[in-house]
């Protein structure tokens, strides 16, 4: 019996603070969203276990040791921004030191870990370069090289994925891609396999590193970039799920 997959999701939460006026008066409203469901139950639902840590959540708990981060088989990020985890409340509001999360992950890597960059507004480099990936020792372990700058490549009237490699495992099989409405550009390195392409640029992309594997999936796992035709399409959860075990090896 093979073990159980274990995988670590960290990002895709936001709080939304809203005023409305009307006239004389006015009132706010405050909400909570996460758009990593499709992505987490498509694992799931192929008996792979996995952690889920919202972004105010990754902040304090993400691992900060290796024998942390060693009970995971792949690591996955998306939609959550570099200083979530270069700064958390011990660093910034105690100016404690405390380890450097990107160095671990990249560390994780290097001896045999899985990690996966899923795109987003605060992944890759994202709005107004918020994300702040490029440079890091994350981005140096990435299948592409990071642009230091808003990278987002917006497509309301839709953009359609081709397969560059459909003997690869990861897509093999698969039915027609689905429309997407937008993804982050970066360059594919050299060391690299191009798994699919989104306009002129890489959507997936896979790297050995050291040990260890790293992925990317340059647009969104859910919305906004990923329309109901991307995530209630019949390849979705085998995409996933396929793309998830190849990071780990099995």
């Amino acid at each position: 019996m093979s073990k159980i997959l274990r995988v670590l999701f960290a990002g895709e939460s936001w709080f939304t603070h809203t005023q409305h006026v009307k006239g004389f008066d006015s009132f706010e409203e405050c909400s909570y969203g996460e758009g990593g469901d499709h992505l987490i139950e498509a694992l799931r639902g192929a008996g792979i276990d996995v952690t889920y840590f919202p972004n105010h959540i990754a902040n304090r708990d993400f691992p900060m040791t290796r024998e942390e981060i060693d009970k995971f088989d792949v690591v996955i990020l998306s939609d959550i921004g570099a200083n979530t985890l270069l700064l958390p409340r011990k660093s910034f509001n105690e100016a404690q030191r405390t380890p450097n999360r990107l160095d671990l992950i990249r560390d994780y890597v290097q001896n045999g870990g899985g990690f996966l960059m899923v795109g987003g507004y605060l992944t890759f480099q994202g709005i107004q370069a918020k994300g702040n990936w490029a440079g890091t020792a994350v981005d140096a372990i990435l299948p592409v090289e990071l642009q230091h700058k808003d990278d987002r490549s917006e497509h309301p009237e839709g953009i359609t994925p081709v397969v560059a490699k459909a003997e690869h495992p990861i897509v093999q099989g698969l039915p027609a891609w689905p429309h997407l409405l937008g993804y982050n550009r970066a360059a594919l390195r050299p060391d690299s396999d191009l798994i699919v392409t989104v306009g002129n640029d890489p959507l997936v992309a896979v790297r050995e590193v050291g040990k260890g594997r790293t992925g990317v999936f340059s647009s969104d796992c859910g919305p906004h970039w990923g329309p109901p035709e991307f995530v209630n399409w019949e390849g979705y959860p085998p995409f996933w799920t396929n793309l998830v075990r190849w990071l780990a090896k099995q």
